[in-house]
């Protein structure tokens, strides 16, 4: 189920942050965060704002530049190596969407900041839990600095309910393996217990 952000520009008559703010989309795999990364961006460049969108330089899994959800939407996307190159490509953006930033170093913290204060909407997607459900990269600190935190959900592929865990099925031990369905499942809090 995803719930809305209580601030969303043009759907309420909240006054926006002066200085800019920091959104965070959280989850498990499979849960729809770059899809709700690309609607919220798509939805930016609509409304005529300048968007920049950032992802990881290791995330090649559907295309090397473009940032692609799950279900094959997809956004042009700058591919980066360090955190710190992203406040070197913002050129008069008003809104920077950065995906997958479970796999940026933790300087991703201190640049969304100083992004924010520049008066730029920041959104961010990544997951909060790693593949044996310990919090994974910036994303902690992420969403405890950030004005908005959405944390949406995937379904169980064991017994259909909410998950929110990523469970890990190829042999590895690896704190990061990029991968898709041949490699991780949702799976809900009970699921993945019984099997960890």
């Amino acid at each position: 189920m995803f719930i809305e952000p209580l601030f969303t520009p043009g759907r309420s008559k909240e006054k926006a942050p002066s200085q800019g703010w920091i959104e965070v989309i959280c989850g498990s795999m499979f849960s729809g965060k770059t899809e709700e990364l690309i609607r919220r961006l798509k939805r930016a460049s609509l409304a005529k704002q300048k968007v920049e969108i950032f992802k990881p330089i290791i995330d090649q899994r559907y295309h090397e530049e473009d940032v692609v959800s799950h279900n094959l939407n997809s956004i042009r996307s700058t591919p980066i190596s360090v955190s710190s190159e992203i406040l070197l490509h913002v050129h008069h953006g008003e809104v920077v969407g950065i995906d997958e930033a479970q796999f940026f170093d933790d300087s991703l913290v201190e640049v969304c900041q100083t992004l924010a204060n520049q008066g730029i909407r920041v959104i961010v997607a990544g997951l909060d839990m790693d593949y044996l459900g310990k919090p994974f990269g910036p994303m902690p600190a992420l969403m405890a600095i950030a004005e908005f935190v959405t944390k949406v959900h995937a379904i169980c592929m064991k017994c259909g309910s909410v998950a929110s865990h990523s469970y890990r099925l190829a042999l590895s031990e690896e704190k990061v393996l990029l991968g898709a369905t041949a490699e991780y499942e949702a799976r809900c809090r009970k699921c993945f217990n019984e099997i960890n």
